[in-house]
This record gives C-alpha cells, sequence and structure tokens, in this order.
C-alpha cells in the first residue's frame, strides 16, 4: 500500500485549521512540520516518523525533531474529542 507520506513532505497537523486567521497571521508555518524519515524502536519493532518542526509557537521552536509512533501519527482525528475539526486525519500533507 502507497504511503500517505514520505520523507521531504511537509504536512500540518489538524489543529492548525483550528488556530482563527490572526494567528495564522501571526505564525503563517504554525503546527506545518517536514517529515525527515522513519525509523523503528529495536526493542519492540515498532514503527515511528521522525519530523521536525517549521515555527516557533508556545513551547515549540522551530528546528525542532519530533519521534512519534507511525500508527498515531497516521491516526484519525478523534470527532468526540475535537468536534470542530473538519480533518480526517492528525497528520496531512500540505498542499
Amino acid at each position: 500500500m502507497e504511503e500517505r507520506i514520505k520523507p521531504g513532505d511537509i504536512v500540518y497537523h489538524f489543529k492548525r485549521n483550528l488556530l482563527s486567521k490572526e494567528e495564522l497571521e501571526k505564525c503563517p508555518t504554525a503546527y506545518l512540520y517536514e517529515i525527515i524519515g522513519f525509523g523503528k524502536n529495536t526493542e519492540t519493532g515498532e514503527e515511528l516518523v521522525v519530523y521536525k518542526t517549521l515555527y516557533t509557537m508556545r513551547d515549540v521552536k522551530v528546528g525542532e525533531i519530533y519521534i512519534r509512533p507511525k500508527d498515531m501519527f497516521l491516526s484519525m482525528v478523534d470527532s468526540n474529542k475535537y468536534p470542530e475539526s473538519n480533518d480526517t486525519f492528525r497528520f496531512s500533507k500540505f498542499n
């Protein structure tokens, strides 16, 4: 099955679409990330996504590296917890 994301892709977290117009004007790269690659936990075999931030906001600084389980990264938005979200997935390609 073809992957939805690949290294080099720019993706956004669904919370980007919950920001106001003013917040996006203040930080146009809010919740944008670059996919660095994929890895595997050597102990468990769990697949991981390695990505970096493209923005500075609150306690996040541009260029920070994050690692998240691939299943969580590609998971769907919890519509019960975030009923105001129109996004299907937690992270999606940014156009």
